[in-house]
């Protein structure tokens, strides 16, 4: 019996998620870590730091770091258009933007329409994916933003901000 009311409980639960894109491919991030949406801004480059470090930006008297998503993805540098937004977040208690090419939608889909990863996606390291969504019409990429950079990354960011 119980383990019934779980499976029906586990046909219920949704993920809410903010979908955006970077190219041709649609990626989502769990809501809960998205802080808020932002235009982009004046970056400042800030020197050696790895590639995908796009600077830092004042958001409101905060210094925080900004990361390009393309590049870090492994992707093709692309010049930022009208739709080009910074996504911001909180990781492991930093906050920092992550520059994707447009934000599509909040999303509520049912978790059991997601199935984990194939080993290489897109071109995409599959460390960093949590799930693929399979919506009627497109399929959407779940990644895990903390998995994205390392531990040694990470400390990088913090002497970048």
């Amino acid at each position: 019996m119980a383990n019934h009311e779980e499976a029906k409980k586990d046909q219920k639960e949704l993920l809410q998620l903010v979908s955006f894109k970077i190219g041709d491919e649609e990626f989502g991030v769990d809501i809960l870590s998205v802080q808020e949406i932002n235009r982009m801004s004046q970056i400042t480059k800030v020197p050696n730091t790895p590639e995908f470090i796009e600077g830092v930006i004042n958001l409101r008297g905060r210094v925080i770091p900004v990361i390009d998503l393309r590049v870090k993805l492994g992707m093709i540098r692309k010049e930022h258009g009208k739709n080009t937004r910074i996504v911001v977040v909180e990781l492991k208690g930093q906050t920092l933007g992550f520059i994707v090419d447009e934000v599509s939608e909040v999303l509520r889909i049912p978790k059991d329409i997601t199935e984990a990863p194939p080993q290489m996606v897109g071109g995409v390291d599959s460390d960093y994916i949590t799930a693929i969504g399979k919506l009627e019409d497109r399929l959407l990429i779940l990644l895990d933003l903390e998995k994205i950079l390392s531990t040694s990354e990470f400390n990088v960011l913090e002497t970048a901000a």
